[in-house]
């Protein structure tokens, strides 16, 4: 069976180096903590958490808070957290809050009952992450003051909405899940900033908002952007169903890239989250604020990727050689910094 010692023999470096690197404590260049956690991962290395246990008074088992985990976006998150930890000789015991906040205090209980040494929370929709005994990371959107590290979900908006805007698009409808959630109230702001002012925007939400999408496209709307993949494919059965096609009459966009995004037809539009980025930076400030670092890490939001597919195109009047709509402002900032 691999060892410390073993890993750090074959790559010249001392058995410190090795368990500073797999546990991300003390000051381990990347490069080389990389290197090492590759290396450990080809040995097929395994800590001992006993072993750990009893020199450190630590578990080497992180907890995990998710909001709902019947949306596929949070088993992802949940699987590169998870992917993460491992490289780092780290387990993860998971809790679902199923967006109750009784739950959700319930599960920080529970986890800190079983002595896990710190805790990462995706917080459920509308709230920020509670204040508990035990090192915490938050995983929310950048304008939660209480968040961690997050999708750049603002920066994400922007992209799309300069995207539809530059297809020629000036009546757009903006489709959310639900107000209460700051995520999809961040991505409906960037996509407005992306339109920009000569564009003309109606925001619904929900069940309801879907229902009013075909009278809203007879009305002269002509794409329909979703905070959400889930509420993309909502969005395209109603629409189809009043007969409009998607993007012969309405464009659609959506938002996560999930594996739905290519099952669609046409495909869909939307934005991808770096999500292996985001579970490594909160690893890594977790890890820290275990090995004692107080100092307050600040919120860091990962840029998000504009992904092209065949839902989205120009409005029927250019695509009939009607006179083109005036010239929108160019976009400037393509990537949503502020």
């Amino acid at each position: 069976m691999a060892s410390l010692k073993q890993i750090a023999r074959d790559l010249g470096v001392s058995t410190a180096t090795v368990s500073n690197a797999l546990s991300g404590k003390g000051r381990v260049s990347d490069e080389l903590a990389g290197k090492i956690r590759a290396h450990a991962d080809h040995l097929g290395y395994r800590p001992s958490s006993a072993a750990r246990a009893l020199k450190t008074g630590q578990s080497g088992i992180l907890g995990l808070v998710m909001p709902d985990l019947t949306n596929p976006l949070f088993p992802r998150i949940a699987q590169n957290l998870s992917i993460a930890a491992e490289a780092r000789g780290l387990g993860i015991l998971i809790a679902d809050s199923r967006g109750d906040d009784a739950r959700q205090d319930e599960a920080l209980a529970q986890l800190a009952g079983r002595g896990v040494d710190g805790i990462i929370i995706v917080p459920k929709k509308g709230t920020t992450a509670p204040q508990v005994a035990l090192p915490l990371v938050a995983i929310n959107t950048a304008s939660d003051p209480g968040s961690t590290v997050s999708a750049d979900h603002l920066g994400g908006g922007r992209q799309l909405g300069a995207h539809v805007a530059g297809l020629g698009h000036v009546h757009v409808v903006l489709l959310g899940g639900d107000a209460v959630s700051e995520v999809q109230q961040d991505r409906i702001r960037g996509m407005i900033a992306g339109l920009g002012p000569a564009a003309r925007t109606e925001t619904v939400w929900g069940e309801a908002g879907m229902a009013r999408l075909p009278a809203l496209v007879a009305a002269g709307a002509t794409a329909v952007m979703a905070t959400s993949d889930l509420l993309a494919l909502g969005a395209h059965s109603h629409l189809s169903r009043a007969g409009l096609s998607v993007p012969g009459d309405v464009s659609l966009t959506g938002f996560d890239d999930l594996p739905l995004a290519t099952a669609m037809h046409p495909q869909l539009t939307t934005i991808a989250q770096n999500v292996e980025a985001i579970a490594d930076q909160a690893l890594d400030v977790l890890t820290r604020r275990i090995a004692g670092d107080a100092a307050r890490a600040a919120s860091n939001a990962v840029p998000m990727t504009l992904v092209l597919r065949q839902s989205t195109t120009a409005p029927r009047r250019l695509r009939a050689g009607a006179p083109a709509a005036p010239p929108l402002p160019s976009e400037t900032d393509p990537t949503g910094a502020n």
